[in-house]
């Protein structure tokens, strides 16, 4: 794993929350975008080399739904930059790592994406990305 690539936030009300966000970093976001599949709108902000990414559902059956609802908002994930998604989907299995869904798929900013299951790691669920180039 290269860095953290963002850190992502479940949010009620994206609108909302894009001006808190504003407010806080001092910047504006610099992409909006929706991602159909997952059922979820996102916003992403630099801050420095940093990224948030702000996570508001679409749909009552998205995972973020589910989390909002059982958690209410705050930190939903922590992603990590890797090189080859593959390779680091079957070495991370390879030391007993549940990889979800098992393969990875497109996600939000241009990039692909699998997920490691908080269970096995400390209650963090864990994003692991790739541009897409």
């Amino acid at each position: 794993m290269d860095k953290i690539e963002h850190i992502g936030i479940a949010v009620k009300d994206l609108a909302v929350s894009n001006t808190l966000f504003e407010k806080l970093l001092g910047v504006p976001s610099y992409k909006m975008e929706e991602v159909a599949s997952e059922g979820v709108k996102t916003s992403f902000f630099k801050s420095g080399p940093n990224k948030i990414e702000l996570l508001e559902a679409t749909n009552a059956d998205s995972a973020i739904a589910k989390y909002l609802e059982k958690k209410g908002e705050g930190i939903h994930h922590i992603a990590f930059a890797v090189d080859d998604l593959e390779a680091e989907i079957k070495r991370l299995e390879g030391e007993g790592f549940v990889v979800l869904p098992g393969f990875p798929k497109n996600g939000a900013d241009n990039k692909r994406v699998a997920f490691l299951h908080p269970k096995g790691t400390n209650g963090v669920l864990t994003e692991l990305c790739q541009d897409l180039g």
